[in-house]
């Protein structure tokens, strides 16, 4: 493969590449570069399977030897109509079945908003959404993970802005089956942090674990999360502390970038692999 290096990497057992981050490439070609990196999981954006059958999209994972730790993603639950809300869970419903056909260990929700709706009533729209899905998805053996997003999310994209939030519904539903996706990006500044992510894992309720880095300045709030090194998070610290917590799920890279999207990616795919792998072996 071009730009990928002569010897083959040790293996990252706990390491999955999210599609979204080497967006140039189509799914066969993501995971072929992947499995050659020695790298054990991917997670699977819609987006990647769009025009194919999940079934044919679990055969070109299978065949590269990858686990796939999340469907991405789900949820935008929020309207201000009730046939609208349906609509959204039917939606999820469907994204189930895909996710098991995938053998995802679990959906990725990003839970939506509504501008001019308030949060509360909002965060209540979206655990009665969540609770309608968890029966079927517990069929499925699909688990659901609430997504915190930044509060720069909170008007459109995301009424679930902290952990704590989101924990508050896993706790109200108290299904084994709905959980946490930590996303160092959008949780790295909440002065709670640490004590949120050991409840979590005292609950069993911290499900998923995103990484790449906060960029200073950040040039676009979407499209320019930095590679991990590259900005100001603690990603050795937080690595640690979801370890503490008693965390052993994947370590997912997750990398929305203008910039890293218009690299070569197999170059940008090995930095990925060096980067993660000091910030393992100093996390312990």
């Amino acid at each position: 493969m071009s730009g990928t290096s002569s010897t083959k990497p040790a293996p990252q057992s706990r390491l999955a590449i999210h599609t979204i981050t080497t967006k140039p490439w189509g799914l066969a070609e993501a995971v072929g570069h992947y499995a050659a990196q020695g790298i054990g999981g991917v997670s699977v954006w819609v987006e990647a399977i769009e025009g194919m059958s999940a079934g044919e999209a679990h055969r070109i994972i299978d065949d590269a030897g990858l686990r796939v730790p999340a469907l991405v993603r789900g949820g935008f639950f929020c309207d201000a109509a009730a046939s609208q809300r349906q609509a959204r869970v039917d939606h999820n419903l469907g994204l189930i079945e895909t996710a098991a056909e995938l053998r995802a260990e679990m959906i990725v929700l990003v839970v939506g908003a509504v501008p001019g709706e308030p949060l509360d009533r909002q965060r209540g729209w979206v655990a009665d959404a969540i609770d309608r899905l968890r029966g079927p998805a517990a069929a499925a053996g699909v688990r659901l993970a609430i997504e915190p997003l930044h509060p720069m999310y909170a008007a459109e994209r995301s009424c679930i802005n902290r952990i704590a939030e989101a924990r508050r519904i896993c706790e109200r539903l108290d299904d084994p089956i709905v959980g946490v996706a930590v996303d160092v990006y959008h949780v790295w500044w909440d002065p709670d942090l640490s004590t949120e992510i050991e409840r979590l894992g005292r609950d069993g309720s911290l499900f998923a674990f995103h990484l790449c880095d906060w960029r200073v300045p950040t040039r676009d709030l979407l499209n320019d999360r930095a590679l991990m090194g590259d900005g100001c998070i603690d990603l050795v610290g937080l690595t640690r502390q979801v370890r503490a917590a008693g965390f052993t799920g994947w370590d997912e890279v997750e990398i929305f970038s203008d910039e890293h999207w218009q690299e070569d990616q197999a170059e940008f795919l090995e930095r990925i692999v060096r980067r993660y792998a000091a910030i393992d072996q100093q996390a312990g």
